[in-house]
């Protein structure tokens, strides 16, 4: 720990609230260099869905590399890049329906999130970004001005400009539609308020506290959208990859978006990978009007195309996600209908309990890493228990890992016997 210590910036985070050096990790299970195990419930926060080292993928890489295989191309061309596409075109947007053009960005989130609102700016000729209460899309300027979390925003140490700030759906309570807000906002030439470029949302909100948008809200806002000549940008960047039970969270949801962002879990493997998806009319860049050198990451190209054919060429994986999420859904309400003032929250596997109060879930994330278990905290006051296994977790892995979590919250008396 010394070394880390004494070297690190004081920036660090997740290693203050999990102190220990990790040395193996394989599907939903690490170790640390003492032997100790944990089952894992963060996955990279969200950017290691299939697990961790799994094998097909693993060996995809292997493989490639004792091949002296091509690793970073910037955006030429590639014969990993060009399996990829086909890939995710012929598993992921053929049977969808969904005709979308590719743009590689690089290499995380923000960079997709950034790309998609300049692009935005670019094709309507507006300047302001509607985002939305407890939103979060990234650390860099552009998405850092349309992330809500105020602790985000007060590192930026500058203005963050050219975005409004919009109600999310049950931001006053489930008895207000907030899209009623949002339309006389928006309508009246003496609101204050600039008819957007783009709305810039998640359909669950990740880091605000597993907030879910109703189908009908997101129907809503994207016909509303259409009507004002804005666009859409759906940030799927965590819920996105399978997290939410679809590989598009908004796959249920009646209504597609114009464009979509997407990196964490779309390597598969943890490798750096971000993308934008764009309807093809919206395609206006001009060559080298937006680069990132590491958006030709042909190692992460590998690596997603392994996880595209391995895991959704059928809907098995989809069934077994539907399958976990009742199993996880059930034992959390269990568990919640002993904690006064708490609820569960979230889809799919993203999912979590509102413990009511920033203390009480703090507590538990220590007492269930004391006990083996990885688990994270969100929303506005780290209130809510933000669950996040692989969405390949074994059996007897999940189930130890709710266990460790009762076990935890009954042991610091939160809930009731």
């Amino acid at each position: 720990m010394e070394t880390f210590t004494r070297l690190e910036s004081n920036v660090r985070l997740y290693c203050r609230k999990y102190p220990k050096v990790f040395t193996q990790a394989r599907g939903a299970t690490q170790l640390d260099e003492d032997g100790n195990s944990y089952v894992d419930f963060l996955s990279g926060a969200g950017a290691l869905n299939y697990g961790h080292n799994e094998p097909r993928m693993r060996d995809a890489m292997i493989n490639y590399l004792s091949g002296d295989g091509v690793i970073l191309s910037l955006d030429m061309h590639s014969a990993a890049k060009r399996r990829f596409i086909a890939m995710f075109e012929r598993l992921i947007l053929t049977p969808r329906k969904l005709d979308y053009k590719m743009q590689f960005v690089g290499p995380t989130g923000t960079n997709a999130v950034e790309a998609a609102m300049k692009l935005a700016r670019k094709v309507t000729g507006r300047r302001m970004i509607a985002a939305f209460t407890h939103g979060f899309h990234g650390m860099t300027l552009g998405s850092l001005a349309a992330t809500g979390r105020g602790s985000s925003r007060r590192g930026a140490y500058t203005s963050l400009s050219d975005v409004i700030r919009l109600p999310y759906d049950g931001y006053f309570g489930p008895a207000l539609n907030t899209m009623e807000l949002i339309r006389k906002y928006l309508t009246d030439p003496s609101s204050g308020f600039e008819v957007p470029a783009a709305f810039l949302l998640e359909s669950v909100q990740g880091e605000g506290g597993l907030n879910v948008a109703s189908s009908r809200w997101f129907e809503e806002l994207v016909d509303f959208a259409r009507e004002i000549g804005s666009l859409v940008i759906l940030d799927d960047v965590q819920a996105g990859c399978g997290r939410c039970g679809t590989f598009f969270s908004f796959e249920a949801m009646g209504a597609v978006p114009d464009m979509v962002c997407l990196s964490k879990s779309l390597s598969g493997s943890g490798l750096p990978m971000a993308m934008v998806l764009m309807r093809p009319d919206l395609d206006l860049w001009e060559p080298g009007e937006h680069t990132g050198t590491f958006r030709g990451n042909n190692l992460a190209f590998v690596s997603a195309a392994t996880a595209l054919e391995c895991f959704w060429k059928d809907d098995t994986l989809q069934q077994q996600i539907a399958a976990k999420s009742d199993q996880i859904r059930k034992r959390l309400e269990a568990i919640s209908a002993r904690i006064p003032g708490s609820r569960v929250k979230g889809r799919g596997l993203f999912l979590g309990i509102d413990m009511g109060r920033p203390e009480g879930a703090a507590a538990v994330l220590a007492e269930a890493f004391a006990r083996g278990l990885i688990i994270e905290v969100c929303g506005p006051h780290d209130e809510v228990l933000k669950l996040m296994p692989p969405l390949t977790i074994s059996e007897p892995e999940l189930a130890a890992g709710l266990s460790i979590l009762e076990e935890s919250i009954t042991a610091l008396e939160l809930a009731k016997p």
